[in-house]
């Protein structure tokens, strides 16, 4: 028995050497490799409290009296401080520790979260060092943020609860990944109160109305009378929903092209919410980056300010002013309230709150004066309020303002600039116009479309190729009175390899496109182009065509471009003219030059005087119809249209007398089906056959080259 407790206690005391020596090894690496704090004291480096796998002691080290296991444990050593305990590091199996989750200031993860933004919840800390038993000043435990319960708020909305004030399903995802890789720390909350990132998102919110949006549409929460965390949370989530929306808006337009007609294109893509929150964050100053959303061409500045002008005007009757600023509702503090009331004669006091008497004799005017009675200042209402016309000029800038919204933001150093309504086209190369000439537009019947693309060659000499409806539509009718009416046209006619007939007019003084035809690809299938028909640039109103755009000197308008495009070789209008023949000829740009399409109602010449011109399509009439109307609330989303292919290719029927003897349209031929002009052209009477590469290569070259 004796011998039994003998061989536990020697059996004891070697495991406490062996803990000892392990313990103060470790202590010691941590002195060499720490480096001290601001009170002289080595903190625990990251391999102190975190091995891999405990290394195995030799006997003789633990043994030896030199070891450091030889400082009692618990006591202080020379510098104060405290070993851990032995129980601290010892463990029969230590689980690995990730390198992430350490509190060390060279650790990976202290570099994760965002400077910006506090982490809602803060990290566990690691083993601390002590002086005299108590836990040192600089390691003592990080007190939970302000914001803790905010975050634990926004955490729960986000489970489901974002659809109560996020309206766009679109959104709600990328807004909640947002938060989520933020530890839902909030964005616009800094311990219980807005900060200054929001409070430059609310003053900048409330003065879109510059920009010819209404401040109405992107509310703002009132942080000060809020201080529950969950309240907080929901203002958070309005306040982020409204810069996202703006910017949205402010990129792509306030009413979005495919609701205005199907005759507009354009790529421009929306931001990303998640980018956008994450531009918010990095900003250091959040209303010059929302201000980066609106674009910022020298035209749209001007018509901006042209805008500013008008609503500052003089106003009617020799009355004050009603300066514009943020929308006001009931329980708004405004100094315009005073003026206000003194205008539509409200009773009340002198103070400036916007209280609910007033707002009822604001709704009263509106009522009076066709505006949607909401009892709000809005803009619309200072201007009724001030005497100015509802309708001109200011509706004509707000829908103009939203369609440069449509299009590229740039528009790139060297371009060309259509103004339909204006009927003129420029070309534009550093800032500054080098050429301006006169166009003929599309009719209203057929009229030119609204978009951006890119001018990749000049064809001298051109082809007319006649798509397959106008064939069967224009001229097969026709063919079917007299066999020989093509060729005296001086139309050509072969066969393709599918079988079916290809109409085309060669090259020639007579060609509908006359000698130059401007190529930038597109899906509507239009060009610019030459004319036969000169007379028609005398005509103050030019919507004569099809669709495609003819230009009053093209050879003029080559040099131009070639000159921007190939400014080495020597391209002149003579040198020009000389190429013209009877062989179709192509000259390629290396770089392609955008090309822009615009419906510019209202603008600013070079006089700095505001010019406005005719809703010849209708444009301006269809998008404030959207704007007022009953799409309001989802103008800004896109509409699905389907495409009429068959109107599309009409665009291409020249309007050239010389073809029509004398400016007749002839007849439309509708039938379908097999007949006498499916069998005779081959249209729906067989598969097409897969197209060869060089039938392939002919076709695309040609594709958007048919419209006339």
């Amino acid at each position: 028995m004796r011998r039994v407790r003998a061989e536990r206690f020697f059996a004891s005391n070697a495991i406490a050497v062996l803990v000892s020596a392990v313990a103060g090894g470790a202590l010691a690496d941590s002195t060499e490799l720490g480096a001290p704090d601001s009170t002289g004291l080595t903190p625990p480096a990251i391999e102190a409290v975190q091995p891999a796998s405990p290394a195995p002691t030799d006997a003789s080290t633990a043994s030896s009296p030199n070891s450091s296991a030889s400082t009692e444990r618990g006591a202080p050593d020379s510098t104060g401080l405290t070993p851990p305990a032995t129980e601290a590091v010892q463990s029969a199996s230590p689980a690995p520790i990730d390198s992430s989750t350490a509190s060390s200031p060279n650790s990976s993860a202290s570099t994760e979260q965002s400077p910006a933004l506090t982490p809602a919840v803060a990290p566990a800390a690691a083993p601390q060092p002590t002086v005299g038993g108590e836990p040192t000043p600089t390691t003592a435990a990080a007190a939970p943020s302000p914001d803790a319960p905010i975050a634990e708020q926004l955490h729960g909305l986000a489970d489901g609860k974002f659809d109560q004030i996020i309206g766009n399903k679109k959104e709600r995802g990328p807004i909640d990944a947002f938060y989520s890789a933020h530890n839902y720390a909030p964005l616009w909350i800094t311990d219980g109160k807005p900060n200054a990132r929001a409070e430059s998102a609310i003053a900048y919110l409330g003065r879109v109305d510059a920009d010819g949006l209404d401040p109405a549409d992107y509310p703002v929460p009132d942080f000060a009378s809020l201080s529950d965390p969950a309240a907080l949370a929901k203002a958070e989530i309005r306040l982020t929903t409204s810069v996202v929306t703006y910017a949205h808006r402010a990129q792509v337009g306030r009413v979005h092209w495919s609701r205005v007609s199907s005759e507009i294109y354009f790529e421009q893509k929306a931001p990303e919410p998640g980018d956008v929150l994450a531009a918010m964050l990095a900003a250091d100053d959040v209303g010059k980056a929302l201000d980066g959303y609106e674009p910022h061409h020298p035209a749209y500045v001007a018509l901006k300010a042209k805008l500013a002008d008008i609503r500052a005007g003089k106003a009617a009757a020799g009355r004050a002013q009603i300066t514009n600023g943020p929308v006001l509702k009931i329980g708004d503090q405004d100094d315009r309230v005073r003026q206000l009331r003194g205008r539509l004669n409200a009773p009340g006091d002198s103070g400036t709150t916007y209280d609910k008497t007033l707002a009822d004799a604001v709704k009263a005017f509106q009522e009076q004066h066709d505006l949607k009675p909401t009892g709000q200042l809005t803009a619309a209402t200072v201007d009724a309020l001030n005497g100015r016309q509802a309708g001109r000029p200011i509706d004509i800038i707000l829908a103009n303002l939203d369609r440069w919204r449509w299009m590229p933001h740039e528009l790139g150093k060297t371009y060309v600039m259509v103004n339909l309504p204006d009927y003129t086209l420029k070309v534009m190369h550093d800032g500054k116009q080098v050429w301006k000439a006169k166009i003929v537009a599309g009719k209203p019947a057929t009229p030119t479309p609204i978009m951006s693309a890119e001018m990749k060659y000049i064809t001298v000499n051109p082809t007319w190729n006649v798509p397959p409806s106008i064939a069967a539509n224009e001229y097969l009718p026709l063919l079917a009175q007299d066999p020989t009416i093509l060729a005296r046209m001086g139309l050509n006619v072969t066969r393709n390899p599918d079988g079916t007939l290809h109409i085309s007019q060669p090259p020639g003084d007579n060609n509908a496109l006359g000698r130059l035809r401007f190529n930038f690809p597109n899906k509507f299938l239009v060009y610019q182009h030459d004319s036969n028909e000169k007379y028609l640039f005398a005509d103050a109103m030019r919507a004569r065509s099809h669709g495609c755009m003819r230009v009053q000197d093209p050879a003029k308008y080559a040099e131009v471009l070639l000159s921007l495009a190939r400014p080495r070789e020597g391209y002149t209008e003579d040198r020009i003219r000389r190429m013209f023949g009877n062989y179709e000829m192509d000259i390629t740009f290396p770089a392609f030059i955008p090309v822009h399409l615009t419906y510019q109602t209202a603008f600013v010449d070079d006089d700095g005087k505001l010019q406005l011109r005719d809703d010849v399509y209708g444009r301006d009439r269809a998008q404030l119809a959207v704007l007022k109307g009953d799409e309001r609330k989802v103008a800004d989303i896109p509409l699905e249209r389907k495409e009429n292919t068959m109107r599309r290719e009409a665009l291409a029927l020249p309007d050239s007398p010389f073809l029509w003897g004398g400016g007749g349209r002839g007849y439309y031929y509708g039938g379908g089906g097999d007949n006498f002009f499916t069998r005779l052209f081959g249209f729906g009477s067989q598969p097409v056959p897969p197209r060869s590469v060089p039938q392939r290569r002919a076709q695309d070259r040609n594709a958007g080259q048919n419209q006339n």
